[in-house]
């Protein structure tokens, strides 16, 4: 910013930082000079919309929509302003004209993207395959320790949430969204024809152990928070090598968790996300790995409902501190005094109270969400009101 002030993509790296700090007013201002020096940064509106909730008194919808009807406005301009607009009518409670733009930049996404969701899907059940129910004792392959916890779930399902509470306890630290573990698994699966999967099976759980160690840095933290989503595509792994770690998973309502994905713009991950049909089938394949795990490692494998932890913060709290082999203090549900850094999608949010708003939500967007519930019918989610 010092050696060149009116670069657009400076100030928004600037405005970026601010908001993970959880500076939220220096963030807005930074993205107001943004736009100001280039009027055609779109990211820096999708990163304004966010910052705040909007009100009728204060919100920047006309201008954006003003911007999107001039030349020079393409399906890039489209799926970074159509988020951004989307997100202040729904703050607005403009939910008709809100899902109009949702479902314009989702599209706008999808066309830019060359993804095939039954490969996913496939993944998913080779992980499913080469982690059967019949297992070797895993006590008798490392040394059991109780400092890593492992949150895990679905996008916008409550992982920053859970992670910010646990932090307010006396001695947890986060090492955030890295892919530790599955770097360190990688890198100790043998040079064999099979392919990755099996690999990954028939990896040395405590090669596997001490690369993790090496890169998770533990310190003299009591506990240790790896909260990155796709970890439970891992928790085979997880379970062999650190058979003393916690591992939670937080759970939605189907609905709720597939139109909050649906509804963000997210970076090179979640490719599934913006169509329904995709959608549904992956989330289908995901509670279906999400049983299988329940299956195999039962109580070990601590599930949370988002919904029990915004209701119920201190009584759902209390359990999965008691999970991790934390003693609980109330005052831990105050997230808005944590003040880590936070690079999530919730970044913003976090700096709030915990609020109930994003409970059933899509019940305001019902009458649009019917080919959702179709296509989630269809992939095999028949209860819409129950996760896994």
């Amino acid at each position: 910013m010092e050696r060149a002030p009116n670069d657009a993509r400076l100030i928004y790296n600037l405005a970026s930082s601010e908001r993970s700090l959880g500076r939220l007013s220096a963030a807005e201002a930074a993205c107001d000079l943004a736009i100001a020096n280039d009027p055609l940064h779109f990211q820096s509106y999708l990163l304004r919309s966010e910052l705040r909730v909007q009100t009728v008194a204060n919100n920047h919808v006309d201008e954006m929509e003003r911007l999107l009807a001039s030349p020079g406005c393409d399906d890039r301009a489209l799926m970074f302003l159509g988020y951004a607009i989307g997100k202040e009518l729904d703050d607005l409670g403009q939910y008709e004209r809100a899902f109009g733009w949702f479902s314009r930049a989702a599209m706008a996404r999808r066309l830019r993207l060359k993804y095939d969701v039954a490969i996913d899907v496939a993944k998913i059940s080779r992980v499913i395959e080469t982690c059967p129910m019949a297992q070797p004792t895993i006590e008798s392959l490392c040394q059991p320790s109780r400092t890593f916890v492992f949150v895990f779930g679905l996008p916008r399902s409550g992982t920053t949430l859970a992670e910010r509470i646990l932090m307010r306890l006396p001695g947890v630290r986060s090492n955030g969204e890295t892919e530790n573990f599955s770097r360190a698994l990688l890198s100790a699966v043998a040079a064999t024809d099979r392919d990755v999967f099996a690999r990954c099976a028939e990896a040395d759980p405590r090669q596997v152990a001490d690369r993790y160690r090496a890169l998770a840095r533990p310190g003299d933290a009591i506990r240790l928070i790896e909260k990155l989503p796709l970890n439970y595509l891992y928790l085979g792994a997880i379970r062999r090598a650190l058979p003393g770690a916690s591992a939670i998973v937080l759970t939605r309502s189907p609905m709720d968790s597939c139109f909050a994905m649906y509804r963000t713009l997210f970076g090179a991950a979640y490719p599934f996300s913006y169509d329904f049909q995709e959608l549904a089938l992956y989330y289908a394949a995901y509670a279906r790995l999400l049983r299988h795990w329940q299956n195999l490692f039962g109580d070990w494998v601590v599930r949370v409902r988002y919904e029990d932890l915004v209701e119920k913060p201190v009584r759902t709290g209390t359990a999965m501190a008691r999970a991790c082999g934390l003693p609980w203090s109330d005052d831990a549900i105050n997230i808005e005094k944590n003040v880590s850094v936070s690079t999530t999608a919730s970044a913003s949010q976090v700096r709030r109270p915990i609020y109930q708003s994003s409970v059933d939500r899509w019940r305001k967007y019902e009458s649009h969400l019917g080919p959702l519930a179709t296509e989630l019918r269809s992939a095999g989610v028949t209860d819409l009101d129950s996760d896994f």
